[in-house]
């Protein structure tokens, strides 16, 4: 396969590279507050997306968005993940937060009271799967939820949740069939925030200025109607929701890797140490060829596999690789950088510390590299023993 992006993904990329780097990069330090973007700045970012034509990227067109596959999606992360301005799990400026899970399972009930309003911009989503007992094991998973004549009843514990007290609606993985458990037991239930019975106890604060919430749902009733497919497709469902994920993870860290390249190139150009400047020296030389080649490396896999993705094959441990390659190789090139810039790459003039701050959190959440290699040692076994 030709890993080349077509002519009209590279104009693409083209127009999305000046917009980083002319209208954004400039403000990047000055943008977020915490884990948001300043409505300032969203709003007018917001609206340069729109006028670039790029908004609205993962809604079908029929929804009245731009209906673009994995592979451009993966053109539009990589470009965004070239700045610190977008807290990486939160913000976003080319449309509303609408995840494969509404776009793809939803009756026409559903996405009435659901989809159609996050699409709009009117209802904010989130996703309650990760629990104190269940990170990367979703199998752990304690939160139940038992029927009740024409409701289920939910009570359980959801940790680390972006976006948690802010959501209008909780997309929420809970188990309906304690015996069938990940095998048909877990099932994904539509959970409007303001039912009685839920509570957001603390918002946790982290060192990617990221604030996700742990919520507890305590006797929370919510009709038969609500669940999403059919009673145990939950454990599909969260799998194809964080498939899309880990494959952004992945890209986004592309964005990282080449911005680091870059600073990292220049500054040992201009900075100069006992009579030379640092990009005469080997111990200099060596890591900025490391990066290099880990790029040139990772781009080809996370291009190949949404490639293969929009061409209608399973790409569950490509996925994988994308994320747990994607997150380390992109820390280490955001350490490499620290290193060459010595003590002014800790401090806030230069955006490395915060690229270092979120990949080293991205190698953690989403699937830990430990789950990931565990489940690809499974596949490989399977495919080679």
């Amino acid at each position: 396969m030709d890993y080349e992006l077509p002519e009209e993904l590279r104009l693409l990329q083209q127009t999305l590279r000046r917009f980083i780097y002319d209208e954004i990069i400039p403000y990047e330090r000055d943008a977020y507050e915490g884990p948001e973007l300043k409505p300032e700045y969203r709003e007018k970012w917001e609206a340069r997306a729109r006028e670039l034509g790029v908004w609205q990227i993962d809604v079908p067109e029929e929804y009245g968005g731009m209906g673009l596959g994995l592979l451009a999606r993966v053109v539009v992360w990589e470009e965004s993940g070239r700045t610190i301005a977008f807290p990486r799990r939160k913000a976003w400026i080319f449309g509303h937060d609408v995840s494969p899970i509404l776009l793809q399972f939803l009756r026409e009930d559903q996405r009435e009271k659901y989809l159609y309003p996050v699409i709009r911009g009117e209802k904010l989503p989130t996703i309650a799967q990760t629990e104190p007992d269940a990170g990367g094991d979703p199998a752990a998973i304690r939160t139940t939820a038992v029927r009740d004549g024409d409701h289920y009843v939910i009570n359980g514990m959801k940790r680390f949740i972006t976006n948690g007290d802010k959501a209008d609606f909780i997309k929420t993985i809970c188990v309906t069939d304690k015996d069938k458990g990940a095998r048909g037991g877990i099932s994904c239930i539509l959970v409007d925030a303001d039912t009685p019975g839920i509570e957001v106890l603390r918002r946790q604060e982290t060192m990617m200025d990221d604030r996700p919430c742990e919520i507890a749902f305590t006797d929370v009733r919510v009709p038969v109607e609500n669940i999403v497919g059919e009673e145990g497709d939950g454990f599909k469902i969260a799998q194809t929701w964080i498939t899309f994920g880990r494959v952004r993870h992945g890209a986004l860290a592309l964005g990282v890797m080449e911005r680091c390249l870059e600073l990292a190139a220049q500054y040992a150009k201009q900075r100069v140490t006992f009579g030379k400047p640092l990009a005469e020296r080997q111990a200099i030389q060596w890591p900025l060829v490391d990066i290099y080649a880990d790029l040139q490396t990772m781009r080809p896999l996370i291009y190949k596999t949404a490639a293969r993705f929009d061409a209608g094959e399973n790409i569950r441990y490509d996925s994988y690789l994308c994320k747990f390659l994607g997150d380390r190789k992109g820390y280490e090139a955001a350490d490499r950088c620290m290193q060459i810039f010595g003590g002014m790459g800790l401090t806030t003039d230069f955006p490395i510390e915060k690229l270092w701050r979120d990949m080293r959190s991205m190698m953690i959440t989403e699937g830990p590299e430990e789950v990931l290699r565990m489940a690809l040692a499974r596949h490989v076994l399977n495919e080679y023993g």
